[in-house]
């Protein structure tokens, strides 16, 4: 009830400076300039998405591996030993284990794999060099991709270690948000469990608050590394 007085308050005050009544509903219709957050990027071809996709990413400052299905397990571990390894925390996600990266990262480092114990993982991420995680979505627009949190899928594996690896199916690869979004209203509509949480990453963390200064690595991963899966059949 507070909110609702407090959003009127708010709301009447702003009328008034405007010099009008309060509205409560839309008055009169608005033309819509465009139709780029449904229709961008949407004429390009599968080729055409997936090659932008790549390209986005690297401006971004990500590394981009690209790889198979049956490579996979063996990528993974080159991309490990290019970063020092160390520690590494993965997701408890079936679809890492479906390509045999869990397997092959736990046979050759010191791994920990996301569990309901909370503590134990963040302790763990804390101190690990590389968290890898799968994701649901790359975006062309950003370069960027989409994960899901879950009760297996921690946001810590992809936040705390300074290096992020990401494995991404190119099949998944979207043109922008505006095409995820859909997929989730549709998930809601269908009575479908939601993520407890969305989150979209381009690239490593990064900040230009100072001086209009690009630092990398402030607020989270200092570098992110894609492990692209061909899994579309030309």
């Amino acid at each position: 009830m507070l909110d609702q007085q407090n959003r009127s308050q708010f709301l009447s005050q702003l009328a008034k400076q405007l010099g009008r009544p309060l509205r409560t509903e839309v008055v009169g219709t608005y033309p819509k300039v465009n139709d780029y957050p449904e229709t961008r990027f949407t004429d390009l071809s599968e080729k055409e998405r997936y090659q932008a996709f790549i390209n986005t990413a690297k401006d971004m400052l990500v590394d981009v591996v690209l790889s198979t299905a049956e490579n996979a397990k063996n990528d993974i571990i080159k991309i490990c030993e290019k970063y020092n390894g160390g520690n590494i925390v993965l997701n408890r996600d079936e679809r890492l284990q479906q390509y045999q990266i869990t397997q092959a990262v736990q046979q050759q480092y010191h791994t920990h794999i996301w569990t309901e114990a909370s503590e134990e993982n963040l302790e763990f991420s804390k101190s690990a060099n590389i968290g890898i995680v799968f994701a649901e979505y790359g975006l062309i627009e950003s370069g960027g991709i989409v994960l899901y949190s879950s009760p297996n899928n921690g946001r810590s594996v992809s936040l705390l270690p300074p290096i992020s690896v990401v494995v991404l199916k190119r099949s998944t690869i979207q043109p922008r948000i505006a095409q995820v979004a859909k997929v989730l209203h549709q998930k809601a509509e269908q009575g479908e469990r939601m993520p407890s949480c969305i989150n979209i990453i381009s690239g490593p963390s990064a900040t230009a608050d100072i001086e209009l200064v690009k630092v990398v690595g402030v607020h989270g991963p200092i570098k992110v590394v894609y492990l692209l899966i061909d899994d579309v059949e030309n």
